[in-house]
């Protein structure tokens, strides 16, 4: 029998029954440096409201002893250990050692290439802490952890409360962790290893961050950035939420093999590739501050305030993904943050919303592993631009008070959906209950239109649309630019809603003006050219991004070309002045000519997008990503040429410039040794393997495809830029093998959890090499696979078909 996924019907049985009253959980690290386990004594005081019952605990560690109030219990091989008998009283203590630190969830030993310097970190979400040692593993069943670890003498050990007690032993020393209050088990944290540290006091609160040794300079180097984000954050969010953070310790932990970042209360963990070795550009700065607040925003939302069954993963992904963008805009330099959410996450979400993985926001979860499949674009950027609908909706003040309102009417506890529609009614006045069945419990995307009659101006919805306020925004020609000339703010709650104060002769009419809502749009038949014509002429990014929205929205739907597109995108490209948005357009340009376009038509665009990457290089401001993008676009020696000789010390464009050239043919052999000599970098071996992925031979690809998918040895968090660097455009003939193993790996693509599994099953799909048979037969495969597995393989093929319409029709 397999790891069981624990079910709703079970938890909400588990709740009823217990109560946790704490756990005292003893981790013993010391044989990691030269082995594999970390060994720990879970210790559990749980109240039990029917004397008599029998009940069950989470362990899907190796069990080495177990008893309930000095019984010794048998473990199933089941990943539980079942309580008969319970006591009004229980006390559970459950010795376990989890050996596979390598793959296993929730765990991680990661060896640094540099200095062979060992780090374990743990993540826990959504149910991982099993995995390591024993416990009841669903978040509402909340309670104070007292972590006692002890580790090798050299490390230092972090976890969510500050202040430990350290004592000498030895070789080791043991670190005493003060009670957390009230967490659920996903939200705890070990992180250990011989870190960088570096502390600041800001404004009581007491900050630090970590890194590997090896990377020591490079965290020295951002930690004023990332110091005066966590300020701006912390200080934000405690008025925003009338409540400031309650601890004074607030740790951010960047380690090696880390997928993402981790909410973990007080004390954060992150991929230490978030620590860029080279100059950032401005989009890694704001993609930085960011992250940073959204799970600065979870100590909140989720930490203080948990979900208390995983149907509502949105209140705390949805919230934290809309709180980080309106906390950037409002307390931090990255004013254009909802422009960036436009032209990056909220694209994909529409792809997402219109596609066979569509679900609504909230909708019933049966068990751990179907919530596993939900951390997606509904979840997090839709979630993210509904709660702005809604923000705009009710009004940024009432929904201050009602925030406020929920967070001191349940701070500690669990919460449901009701609880903050409720908090946000009695804030706003407004009966909300429309409002969350048709946002929150409907799937799909609403599309608008605007329909003329006379001076007459109407907004069409196709079908019933949501209840949503959207702007409606007037542009006239002033010179070579578009002018707005007027705003006008409409409330939809029919399919057909009159827009009155519009200027009756404008060049232009752009709807979701400001991008107050989550709808597509189209403009109608007769401005359909002047929409693709003049979008890099309006006047803000916010009004291009929502032009452009539009623009790739006919693109995915069949509505334009790939030429069209593309035209139109490298034309706002080059007319961008927000550096928060160029990265993400050159992005979709590039995007446009390498995975939309028919083979006729990929050499012209991608000209053009390495002809407006060569004029933004003469912009000493936007000259590094310029030259970045033109390394993914070059289109000959010269280009090549050119790139090496602007690159200078810049050791990344460097590798970049090896790449494509690698892609193109070329020898570097030689020249990816002798950089790999000069590269200070820990993890440049992954940059080396990136070069061996794009070149078109067919020991390289196997190579690569040994090591990334076999072998597994590319940490998790690089393994997208080496596998867009595997599939290439024109190596058809190399890469249909791989299509095909792709297809017998896809039931193990679960391995190593829900991060890895995500990323592997999204990075690998293949996206040339293949046609619509296989796309079918890929789907067939993946209907046995794990949930995560499935659904993340039903959303990238259902993009991929697209891409393959899109090829098909030449301009």
């Amino acid at each position: 029998m397999g790891i069981r996924s624990l079910t709703r019907t079970e938890a909400e049985r588990r709740s009823d029954l217990i109560t946790v009253e704490r756990y005292d959980v003893d981790i013993d690290l010391t044989a990691l440096p030269g082995g594999p386990e970390i060994r720990c004594v879970s210790t559990v005081a749980f109240a039990c409201a029917e004397p008599g019952a029998e009940s069950f605990v989470d362990c899907a560690a190796e069990v080495r002893s177990a008893t309930l109030n000095g019984t010794p219990l048998t473990p199933t091989d089941d990943g539980r250990i079942p309580l008969p008998g319970l006591a009004a009283h229980n006390v559970l203590r459950v010795e376990s050692v989890q050996a596979d630190t390598t793959v296993s969830p929730g765990v991680h030993k990661a060896v640094d290439p540099a200095d062979g310097e060992v780090y374990l970190w743990t993540s826990f979400e959504p149910d991982e802490a099993r995995f390591v040692w024993a416990c009841f593993d669903q978040p509402d069943l909340k309670a104070p952890h007292a972590f006692t670890v002890t580790a090798p003498a050299a490390w230092t050990v972090l976890s969510n409360s500050g202040g430990p007690r350290v004592e000498e032993q030895g070789a080791a020393r043991r670190w005493s962790f003060p009670d957390t209050p009230p967490l659920s088990v996903y939200n705890t944290v070990v992180n250990a290893g011989p870190f960088h540290e570096i502390r600041r006091e800001a404004d009581g609160h007491d900050l630090g961050v970590f890194a590997r040794r090896s990377l020591a300079e490079v965290l020295e180097r951002g930690a004023d950035e990332i110091f005066t984000l966590t300020r701006q954050g912390l200080a934000f969010y405690a008025e925003a939420f009338a409540m400031p953070f309650p601890q004074r310790k607030y740790d951010q932990v960047f380690m090696p093999e880390f997928g993402g970042a981790m909410e973990n209360y007080g004390c954060v963990t992150w991929s230490d590739m978030f620590l860029r070795r080279a100059t950032p550009t401005p989009a890694e700065r704001e993609r930085l501050a960011v992250v940073l607040l959204h799970e600065m925003a979870h100590m909140w939302f989720g930490n203080i305030v948990t979900m208390r069954w995983w149907d509502d993963l949105w209140l705390n992904e949805a919230f934290a993904e809309f709180a980080c963008h309106w906390a950037a805009e409002g307390a931090t330099r990255y004013t254009d943050a909802w422009a960036s959410h436009l032209a990056g996450e909220k694209l994909k979400a529409y792809l997402s919303d219109q596609g066979p993985v569509s679900h609504p926001i909230h909708q019933p979860i049966h068990d751990v592993a179907e919530a596993a499949s939900i951390f997606d674009n509904i979840t997090y950027p839709k979630g993210a631009s509904v709660l702005q609908q809604l923000m705009t909706y009710v009004g940024e003040d009432r929904f201050r008070a009602g925030m406020a309102a929920y967070f001191a009417r349940h701070a500690w506890g669990t919460t449901t959906l009701q609880d903050l529609i409720d908090a946000l009614a009695e804030a706003s006045g407004r009966d909300l209950a429309g409002w969350r069945k048709a946002w929150l419990e409907t799937a799909g995307t609403d599309r608008f239109t605007l329909e003329h009659d006379g001076d007459t101006v109407t907004l069409v919805a196709d079908g019933t649309p949501r209840p949503q306020v959207l702007a409606v925004g007037a542009y006239d020609r002033d010179g070579d630019a578009l002018e707005r000339t007027a705003l006008v703010r409409v409330e939809v709650t029919e399919p057909r809603t009159p827009v009155t104060g519009l200027p009756t002769t404008s060049d232009l009419l752009l709807i979701n003006d400001d991008d107050l809502t989550f709808a597509t749009t189209r403009p109608d038949p007769a401005t359909r050219d002047t929409l693709f014509r003049t979008a890099a002429q309006l006047p803000t990014a916010i009004s291009r991004g929502a032009a452009t929205a539009t623009v790739w929205d006919m693109l995915t739907a069949g509505e334009a070309t790939a030429a069209e597109a593309g035209r139109c995108l490298t034309a706002v490209l080059a007319a961008e002045t927000s550096d928060a948005v160029i990265e993400p357009f050159l992005t979709l340009v590039t995007n446009i000519a390498e995975l939309w376009a028919p083979d006729a038509d990929r050499p012209a665009l991608t000209e053009a997008a390495a002809e407006a990457c060569r004029r933004l290089a003469d912009d000493p401001g936007r000259r590094q990503v310029a030259l970045r993008g033109l390394a993914r676009t070059a289109t000959g020696a010269e280009d090549l040429a050119w790139l090496r000789d602007q690159a200078g010390d810049d050791i990344d464009l460097r590798w970049r410039t090896l790449v494509r050239e690698a892609e193109l043919g070329g020898d570097v052999t030689a020249a990816s040794a002798a950089l790999l000599e000069r590269d200070p970098d820990p993890d440049a071996r992954v940059r080396l393997l990136t070069v061996r992925a794009a070149t078109p031979d067919p020991a390289a690809k196997a190579e690569v495809w040994q090591r990334l998918v076999v072998d597994r040895t590319v940490p998790v968090q690089a393994v997208r830029a080496v596998a867009d660097a595997f599939w290439r455009p024109g190596q058809d003939a190399l890469l249909a093998p791989y299509a095909e193993r792709y297809l017998a790996a896809i039931p193990q693509l679960d391995q190593g959890g829900m991060i890895p599994a995500m990323v592997y099953t999204s990075a690998l799909f293949p996206s040339y090499a293949i046609d619509s048979a296989y796309l079918d037969k890929a789907r067939q495969v993946a209907q046995d696979a794990a949930p995560v597995v499935r659904n993340t393989l039903l959303e990238r093929s259902d993009a991929v078909r697209r891409m393959l319409h899109a090829r098909a029709v030449t301009a």
